[in-house]
């Protein structure tokens, strides 16, 4: 919502040579949300894919969290989706096409420690997504593409932004990926359709030790206390140091957090789910590799 951030986006994009426009909102209020698709509408004429990736962040345990700002993060984060959605679905069944990307978290399979509101507002976009995606192929609509798009621990200003009752400036569990990661996601799930797709690899690992066995996960977070002290930072922040959980916050309207230095650039991982090609021929090649020791073993 920080105007200054967005018209700064736009004149970095119009440099490249692109094409955009910036339209202020606040994602709680659904008239907003529709203002944004009614002037795409009337500046381009149509909708082809609808982006949603606005979120706010709480770090504290479940007691410390007032139900105050277990609201707030769920009007933001969950209903900000669910508004957005509603927004742009019936100019996108209008054209009988295009695509809904969501942009949630990997916490939408897992919620980690200080994370119940976050955790639980990421869980619910990919509860109503479920249902949606079912319902338009009921319809016959199979050709509007619903998307979860799911990053694990991305070098965003997030973390400087977040409210944090646990002492410390906080931070994602690592490792951390670059945002080009999540872009690359997006932009493959604009053209070719995708149930979900999860970006980075550390994300990736998360979910199918969650899918296996959610007790493992549970042993892994609290192995030395690492679901908890991984994700604080050396850095003192008191409780009432300013951030965005009710008021957007100038001095962060940049794509990098103040992670660059330990974040990785690529993901073999996500590289291979939007290179369905390169993935089953690695597949193919594993099983043949397998079946070959196996013959040899014999």
């Amino acid at each position: 919502r920080s105007e200054p951030g967005l018209d700064s986006l736009v004149d970095e994009i119009r440099q490249m040579g692109g094409e955009a426009i910036a339209y202020p909102a606040d994602v709680t209020n659904f008239e907003q949300v529709k203002a944004i698709a009614d002037k795409a509408i009337q500046q381009y004429g149509r909708l082809d894919t609808w982006v949603h990736l606005a979120a706010i962040n709480l770090y504290a345990t479940f007691e410390q969290t007032t139900p105050e700002e277990f609201k707030r993060v769920i009007d933001v984060n969950l209903m900000g989706q669910v508004h957005g959605a509603m927004a742009a679905l019936p100019h996108l069944k209008r054209e009988g096409r295009g695509s809904l990307l969501h942009v949630s978290s990997v916490e939408a399979r897992r919620s980690f420690p200080y994370h119940s509101a976050y955790g639980a507002s990421k869980h619910g976009i990919d509860g109503f997504l479920e249902a949606m995606r079912v319902e338009l192929m009921h319809e016959g609509l199979s050709s509007i593409n619903v998307t979860n798009v799911m990053p694990a621990s991305i070098n965003t200003p997030l973390f400087n932004k977040s409210r944090t009752k646990i002492g410390v400036k906080p931070q994602g569990l690592p490792p951390f990926y670059q945002p080009d990661i999540v872009v690359d996601a997006i932009l493959y799930a604009a053209c070719h359709p995708t149930r979900d797709i999860i970006a980075g690899g550390a994300g990736r690992a998360m979910s199918l030790i969650q899918r296996l066995s959610p007790q493992l996960m549970d042993t892994l977070l609290l192995q030395a206390g690492a679901g908890f002290k991984l994700q604080q930072t050396s850095e003192p922040k008191p409780e009432d140091a300013p951030d965005n959980l009710f008021e957007p916050i100038a001095g962060f309207d940049r794509v990098e957090g103040d992670f660059s230095k330990h974040s990785r650039a690529n993901s073999y991982s996500t590289w291979l789910e939007i290179h369905p090609t390169a993935k089953w021929g690695a597949i193919v090649v594993a099983v043949l590799g397998a079946v070959g020791l196996a013959v040899l073993a014999a």
